[in-house]
């Protein structure tokens, strides 16, 4: 008469996992969603603040940000195994050894950075005179695009930072030193890009200066609380780190594999810029703003991606497939609901959200129908980066990447160009394209997650 008494308690106890679960998700998300939400009222407040000082100087900002957001996505996906390991090595019990995780992830990202300033600073604006642009914009966008490269280390090794204090369930620091910056930052922009208190107008210019100014804040800040944390000593910080090649091949693969997803991703984004400029000033504006704003809210789901991506490392650093399953599916459903929540937010409010941004009728008249059909691709969109995470957590590297490669690049890039220009859809034709891809990329990594649910670990 006992025996059936452990089946009911296991019964019982599986809903209380999943509540216990769900609330951690949550717990460990808000505060990385609250960072990447920073990241990106960076950047807002940067096109705001210009969009309301000149049409034609954000114009310059935007082709100024899309080389500078390639390389800089790049380098910051390659630091991602900083995230993983250090999220594996506390599920295996090693949680001495993520303080050299992260020694190792910050003497890679300096070389990274310093490779990024000088790729930036010397090519980009060579780049920018070879796309075929309206007379005036690559000429414009230039000087931003250097300034831009000297912010590159700042943000690099603060990424690598943000990332080891999140897998260790200590995001609430990062992401109050990111709104610090914030501050910063706007600070600067209100003084350097109309030009007050006897400072000469800089445009495009100032907001570059100004980022420059609030990354270098960051850094030194996130620096400093790691190096005062009680528990700096008992996790390695200050310690050498020992060499094991395979630890630092693994660490490394890892951010091969996130790297060539978020050039993948980004790259094909920035050639929408391009593809923009080929239509003209006005559409350059406008897609500017409807990035913007799908970027702003992509904070949420990359956010809830990094809480996954922590929770899955963990259970797959203990071997544990179902908890592995378990953690990714919650991750799975919150997403979801996101999306839908935000969606319903955006389609009636499309126009207010344009009027935001800038005064210019044509440029609203061009945003608002374009958000409204933006909605179609939040929830893909949301889903696709955190599966993507789940699964690298989970060991699977190459996938994520060739499915950003088949769906980006092959899909989206040409599906752009040829809805924006010679279907003469113009800016709707640009989010066409990312509906579809969004929708590909989806579909392809979560059948690859069902896939490898169903195998042990």
């Amino acid at each position: 008469m006992a025996s059936p008494a452990p089946a009911a308690s296991q019964s019982e106890a599986r809903p209380d996992i999943v509540r216990t679960e769900t609330a951690e998700l949550l717990k460990l998300s808000g505060p990385v969603v609250l960072s990447r939400l920073g990241v990106m009222t960076m950047g807002l407040s940067d096109a705001i603040v210009v969009g309301r000082y000149s049409a034609e100087q954000l114009a310059f900002h935007i082709l100024a940000w899309a080389p500078t957001s390639v390389v800089l996505t790049l380098g910051i996906g390659l630091l991602m195994g900083v995230q993983v390991m250090t999220a594996r090595a506390i599920g295996e019990g090693r949680r001495h050894e993520t303080g050299a995780v992260l020694r190792r992830g910050l003497a890679y990202g300096g070389w990274l950075s310093l490779g990024a300033l000088a790729v930036l600073a010397l090519l980009g604006p060579i780049g920018l005179r070879h796309l075929g642009l309206e007379p005036g914009l690559a000429e414009g966008a230039s000087a931003p695009v250097v300034v831009f490269a000297f912010s590159m280390p700042a943000m690099v090794l603060s990424t690598a930072c943000a990332f080891w204090l999140e897998a260790q369930a200590r995001a609430t620091p990062s992401m109050l030193m990111m709104w610090a910056a914030n501050v910063v930052n706007l600070a600067l922009l209100l003084l350097l890009v109309p030009g007050v208190f006897g400072l000469p107008a800089m445009g495009a210019v100032g907001a570059a200066w100004a980022t420059f100014g609030a990354r270098l804040f960051l850094l030194i800040g996130l620096l400093t609380y790691i190096a005062r944390m009680k528990e700096a000593r008992a996790w390695g910080v200050f310690d050498r780190p020992r060499r094991d090649p395979d630890d630092e091949a693994l660490q490394r693969r890892v951010g091969y594999g996130a790297g060539a997803s978020n050039f993948f991703e980004v790259a094909s984004f920035a050639s929408l810029n391009v593809v923009a400029g080929w239509v003209g000033g006005l559409a350059v504006a406008s897609w500017g703003v409807v990035l913007n704003v799908a970027a702003l809210i992509f904070m949420v789901p990359l956010g809830l991606a990094t809480a996954t991506s922590v929770l899955v490392g963990r259970a797959y650093g203990a071997r544990d497939r179902h908890a592995v399953v378990r953690s990714a599916m919650i991750g799975f459903g919150v997403t979801a609901a996101f999306g839908v929540l935000v969606s319903l937010i955006v389609w009636p409010s499309a126009r207010l959200i344009a009027a935001g941004y800038t005064s210019d009728p044509r440029v609203i008249d061009i945003v608002a129908p374009a958000l409204v059909l933006s909605c179609l691709f939040f929830l893909a969109d949301a889903l696709q980066v955190v599966v993507a995470q789940a699964l690298r957590a989970r060991g699977d590297v190459l996938l994520p990447s060739m499915t950003h490669l088949t769906s980006y690049v092959l899909v989206m890039m040409p599906l752009a160009y040829w809805l924006a220009l010679p279907m003469g859809l113009g800016v709707q034709g640009l989010v066409w394209a990312v509906i579809v891809a969004s929708l590909v990329s989806a579909g392809l990594l979560i059948g690859r997650f069902w896939m490898l649910s169903r195998r042990p670990i």
